[in-house]
C-alpha cells in the first residue's frame, strides 16, 4: 500500500497560484511499475515506472507535443 508520507516531491508545475497545481512525485515504497506519481489539481493521479517517465520525457524533448502546445498559446 502506498503511503502519501513516503512520497518525495520532485516538481510542481505552475506553482504561481493556490489551486493545487499538478505535481511530480517519486514513491520509493511503491512497486517499480508504479513508482512515479503525477497528481493534478482535481485529486486525480497517474502512476508509471521510471522507464515510462523516461520515454515520456524523451518524446517531449523530441518535439512530440510541440504542435499541440503551439495551438494553446
Amino acid at each position: 500500500m502506498n503511503s502519501e508520507h513516503s512520497m518525495q516531491r520532485i516538481a510542481t508545475f505552475c506553482g504561481q497560484c493556490d489551486c493545487g497545481c499538478p505535481e511530480l512525485w517519486v514513491d520509493p515504497d511503491a512497486p517499480e511499475e508504479r513508482r512515479v506519481v503525477i497528481t493534478d489539481d482535481h485529486g486525480q493521479r497517474i502512476q508509471m515506472s521510471m522507464g515510462q517517465l523516461g520515454d515520456l520525457v524523451g518524446d517531449v524533448k523530441g518535439g512530440v507535443l510541440d504542435g499541440l502546445l503551439a495551438g494553446s498559446r
